[in-house]
């Protein structure tokens, strides 16, 4: 690569930085209230059981493997209470200061209580006959999907808020979409939840992290310094 180009790629990646941090979240966040508003209707109307099947049934089901079954069971639990937990634990124990630990944990509750209060609203009956691990409790909508979604997601927002380099920000967001997305697809897979149960968890959990990180996650992080310190590691007043 020419040292010319080279010397526009650090400014380009910039620019594309601040372009998502500005209006990323806003449209994701109109994209996530239209099809969850999609997804509810059709839900009320009785029409999201034959699109759940055909998903199943066309795209999950031929992919079934032991394999690929042990890996799902495996990725699943990154979004179980017990992983959470231990994450948790390694946060306050390597990032200074108790507040980014206590936000997350705090953002962990909230958005399980939340899922529980929409599954007593909602319940809906979760998938039979193709399970392939034990899950009781309603469906809709998906509970691991909602806290990857929110616990996860809030690591990407404290990355993008205090990560100075734009490639890694990209890097590091990206390995924990990846994880959010692995998740869900797990709980199709798995026959414990249908497409729309976990679809509608991840359009609820984002509202609910942009909510949460506008209101709460502030109070606890503030922005960084003018030279860019996270609040948490700052020496001097």
């Amino acid at each position: 690569m020419e040292p010319a180009t080279q010397s526009n790629v650090a400014p380009a990646a910039h620019r594309l930085t601040e372009m998502a941090r500005r209006w990323g979240w806003i449209i994701l966040a109109v994209i996530a209230a239209i099809v969850l508003f999609l997804v509810v209707e059709r839900l009320l109307e009785g029409q999201l059981a034959r699109l759940d099947n055909n998903i199943y049934w066309n795209y999950v089901r031929p992919l079934r493997s032991d394999e690929l079954t042990s890996a799902m069971t495996a990725i699943t639990n990154l979004a179980a209470f017990p992983t959470l937990i231990v994450v948790l634990l390694v946060m306050a124990a390597l990032v200074p200061g108790w507040k980014p630990a206590t936000c997350a944990a705090i953002n962990l509750v909230l958005v399980a209580l939340l899922n529980e209060l929409l599954k007593q609203i909602v319940q809906r009956p979760r998938p039979e006959g193709y399970r392939l691990i034990p899950e009781v409790g309603f469906s809709f909508p998906s509970g691991h999907s909602m806290v990857a979604m929110a616990f996860y997601g809030l690591f990407i927002w404290m990355i993008w808020r205090y990560e100075h380099d734009a490639r890694l920000k990209w890097l590091k967001s990206a390995g924990f979409v990846v994880i959010i997305l692995a998740v869900g697809f797990s709980r199709i897979y798995l026959g414990v939840h249908y497409f729309s149960d976990v679809v509608a968890g991840w359009c609820v959990s984002y509202l609910w992290l942009v909510f949460f990180t506008k209101v709460v996650a502030v109070r606890f992080m503030p922005a960084p310094s003018p030279g860019g310190e996270p609040p948490h590691l700052r020496t001097s007043p």
